[in-house]
């Protein structure tokens, strides 16, 4: 299914349990009864229920409130949703403020938690139909061309997007030594296929698009075999070489029947760079004092313990500035270390007191990991582009469950992406994310059990050429 056909389509689905809630909103404060009364309390509600729907379509619109945008996440979905909610109640609360009938303070309660409840089990349910689809008939079925990282992350955002109801069925190994293929339908190991093979296994696996994602150019033959495809009819897709070094969201344009891939470098607004200040600043202000609470014991103990609470540590800041870092004296990796310094570590608590760095404008809440000058010295022209913005507490790498054992080129792509998409109500949301990751560590049961021995996520798609090095990268920061 067209993405934009699902998000269409929750959207239309949100619209219409918008007013199906204002109505079960109406019958619980009221019931059954039908006076003049409850009809004219119900027409003062009607001009709720119309801002509330231009409201939610403005935010569907900005925002992508269908819960799909990124790969399906919880957190990410219920961050959005109460940022949406949160900005459709605060419509709400003004119009009535300034409504001249008699509102109901009840019945808009109910009102707005019927429309939480509601939109997450809209995004639920259509998520379970998609998990039941991709068992079932009628799915894209994607034959993937290529080898190396470029394939498998093509593969694997497949897999992370259920609702473009696409199955990979195989995937095609060119040999540029040979110029012969090597295929599997994922069942079985690659095998030489000939010309006329490849075509059997295409009529075998039903296939209707072919994704190329080669990293090196396309052969004569490969061109031919492509050209062949198109006539049976199969849908030809290209990932463009060199995809990496693109930071923006590219655009297609059409130059006389010439195809031209437009790539622009993300713009930071003066009125985002402020209003993200004024929210650092105050945020980092009003989160010190709690943390307070938590740093002072903590750091107590560490200072009876090692001899020193904190230590220092110097970081490159946005365009590569050196600033000193503050965290609390635990040694990374801790593995090794108590179950105490596990503990602190497992919650992130050791960065705390970065709080302080955020407050001086050296960092900010949501960015980039910080990492050491001598490691973005070695960086390459795509990774710089980290630091065109202040490195943060968390990001969208951490987000996702990416810490210090995690490649860093895969967190360098998860930064990049948050780079070239500046807007606010994402910072917020990304914020809102990494409480929700922080709670679920806390009652996770590897928490309660041993915190040493925990899951930790597994690199993937690393160059064999950035292996070697990828643990060096790691910031101790993460």
């Amino acid at each position: 299914m067209n993405t934009r056909k699902l998000e269409f389509w929750i959207l239309l689905a949100d619209l219409v349990w918008i007013v199906l809630a204002f109505l079960s909103a109406d019958l619980l404060r009221y019931g059954l009864t039908w006076s003049w009364g409850e009809r004219l309390a119900i027409r003062a509600l009607l001009p709720f229920v119309i801002a509330t729907c231009g409201c939610w379509v403005a935010l569907s619109l900005v925002m992508h409130m269908d819960g799909f945008r990124g790969g399906w996440r919880m957190s990410a979905m219920l961050s959005q949703l109460f940022l949406g909610l949160s900005c459709t109640i605060a419509l709400v609360t003004m119009l009535g403020y300034f409504s001249r009938n008699y509102v109901s303070r009840l019945a808009l309660t109910y009102f707005m938690f019927l429309l939480g409840a509601g939109f997450v089990g809209i995004r639920c349910g259509a998520r379970t139909l998609m998990r039941l689809r991709q068992r079932g008939r009628g799915l894209w079925r994607v034959l993937i061309l290529g080898s190396g990282r470029i394939a498998q992350e093509v593969s694997a955002k497949i897999q992370e997007h259920p609702e473009m109801m696409c199955k990979v069925v195989g995937l095609l190994f060119p040999n540029l030594a040979t110029e012969e293929l090597s295929g599997t339908s994922g069942t079985g190991p690659p095998s030489q296929l000939s010309t006329l093979g490849i075509f059997d296994l295409i009529r075998e696996s039903r296939v209707n698009e072919v994704i190329v994602a080669l990293d090196h150019p396309v052969t004569p033959e490969i061109r031919t075999l492509l050209a062949r495809m198109r006539n049976m009819g199969i849908v030809i897709s290209v990932v463009p070489q060199a995809y990496e070094l693109y930071a923006s969201e590219p655009k297609f344009v059409s130059l006389d029947g010439l195809p031209l891939l437009q790539l622009r470098e993300p713009n930071l607004r003066p009125r985002y760079i402020a209003l993200k200040w004024v929210m650092d600043f105050v945020l980092a202000a009003v989160l010190l004092v709690p943390s307070v609470l938590v740093i002072v014991p903590v750091a107590t103990v560490l200072l009876l313990k090692k001899g020193a609470a904190f230590r220092r540590e110097t970081r490159s800041g946005q365009y590569g500035v050196p600033f000193s870092m503050l965290r609390l004296n635990v040694e990374r990796p801790v593995c090794s270390g108590s179950k105490f310094e596990r503990f602190l570590e497992h919650l992130s608590i050791t960065e705390l007191p970065q709080l302080w760095n955020v407050l001086r404008g050296q960092m900010s809440l949501v960015g980039p990991r910080p990492e050491s000058p001598a490691q973005a010295t070695n960086y390459s022209e795509w990774h710089q582009r980290r630091l065109r913005v202040k490195p943060g507490l968390t990001g969208l790498a951490q987000v996702h469950g990416l810490r210090e054992s995690s490649s860093f080129e895969q967190k360098t792509r998860y930064d990049l992406q948050y780079v070239m998409r500046p807007y606010l109500l994402w910072d917020i949301s990304l914020l809102l994310q990494t409480s929700w990751t922080l709670a679920r560590r806390l009652f996770s049961a590897g928490l309660r059990a041993d915190w040493g021995n925990r899951s930790r996520p597994k690199p993937t798609f690393v160059p064999k050429e950035i292996a070697p090095n990828a643990r060096s990268a790691q910031s101790s920061a993460d």
